[in-house]
């Protein structure tokens, strides 16, 4: 600028000097524009981030309603099932003494009878066959099988 002030006096120096500042103002109105398309894009991204944080929340809103209703369902679930294990093993029970308390009666019939051995065990009572007649019944037995 000193040799702008300095060359004022030459008819070529209003020219160069308009020139420079021409370019200048050229430069910052670029610059300007450039600063309002950027400043543009920046609201734009700064909506668009906003509107995925929103959806992100109520994504999360969501899935939270949903892992709490998931819950809900399989607590109820493991009570029911827990229930109708209860009443299966309460079942069992009741049936492991009725086919007890049968069985006691079968045997208590049987000795009545006099079918039952003497011995209780369930053993039949052993003859005095020979080795033969053992083999063939053995043999009988296998066979059915």
């Amino acid at each position: 600028m000193a040799d702008q002030i300095t060359d004022s006096s030459s008819p070529a120096a209003p020219a160069s000097s308009a020139s420079p500042l021409a370019l200048k103002k050229d430069n910052i109105t670029l610059a300007n524009s450039k600063i309002a398309e950027l400043s543009e894009s920046r609201a734009e991204l700064l909506n668009r981030i906003q509107n995925l944080k929103q959806d992100l929340q109520s994504w999360r809103s969501k899935l939270d309603t949903q892992v709490k209703v998931y819950r809900e369902e399989l607590t109820d679930l493991k009570k029911t099932l827990n229930l109708e294990v209860e009443q299966l093993r309460q079942e069992f029970k009741e049936l492991k003494s009725n086919l007890n308390q049968q069985q006691e009666d079968v045997t208590a019939s049987l000795k009545d009878l006099g079918l039952q051995d003497d011995y209780g065990d369930g053993k039949e009572p052993e003859d005095d066959a020979t080795e033969e007649d053992q083999s063939q019944n053995n043999n009988v037995k296998e066979a059915e099988h």
